[in-house]
């Protein structure tokens, strides 16, 4: 397989500034793949609009339209089945993922995380953060397991925490070091640099 051959599938549920950053990197060839899908639960997530304008195929699995999330996930798994990804990465995708996609997809599924893990995991990190007083905070890029933003990480970086910030000026401050890392991530991940030894990922030398 050539390294521009393998295929990314990026699942979403809102505005996509992240997608957005890994559409412009393989774009750009910095990636050394394609994204060849991106799933929303959400039908009206702005991040499928960013797709279309990319000509990239999405699907939209609106998570409200089935009666439970085992169907719910089934689907899901059978379009990942379908598309047989090389990486799957979530993008402000706002649902844990289930345990039969993880176990088929295993150290196949990134996500990145707005704070310095295993600091403040699940919803609304940022808030997280600023009450409980912090003066550096920061995000993650890391393999998904079956818990809560508890898988092995990939990579980190750090930016201050200001006596004025607000939950919104945080966010943003770490989002532009999210739009970095993640591609930065996702790139290496598909030269094959990564290597997973229990709870810690080695990046191979050159």
């Amino acid at each position: 397989m050539w390294l521009s051959d393998k295929k990314i599938v990026v699942l979403v549920s809102g505005r996509g500034t992240n997608l957005q950053a890994l559409i412009e990197a393989t774009q750009s060839g910095y990636i050394p793949g394609k994204i060849s899908l991106v799933v929303s639960d959400n039908p009206q997530a702005f991040a499928l609009e960013r797709a279309r304008r990319a000509s990239i195929p999405t699907l939209i699995l609106d998570y409200n339209s089935f009666p439970h999330k085992r169907v719910y996930e089934d689907a899901l798994l059978q379009a990942l089945e379908e598309e047989n990804p090389y990486l799957v990465c979530l993008a402000g995708y706002m649902r844990i993922v289930g345990k039969n996609i993880i176990i088929r997809f295993r150290e196949r599924i990134m996500n990145i995380h707005p704070s310095l893990l295993p600091a403040f995991p699940g919803l609304e990190a940022q808030r997280q953060a600023l009450e409980y007083g912090v003066k550096v905070s920061g995000c993650t890029v890391h393999l998904v397991d079956e818990g809560m933003d508890t898988g092995p990480i990939i990579l980190q970086v750090s930016c201050p925490v200001e006596d004025e910030d607000t939950v919104e000026s945080l966010s943003e401050r770490i989002l532009q070091h999210e739009h970095q890392i993640y591609p930065q991530a996702v790139k290496l991940f598909l030269e094959d640099k990564l290597n997973v030894v229990g709870r810690r990922v080695f990046i191979k030398k050159e």
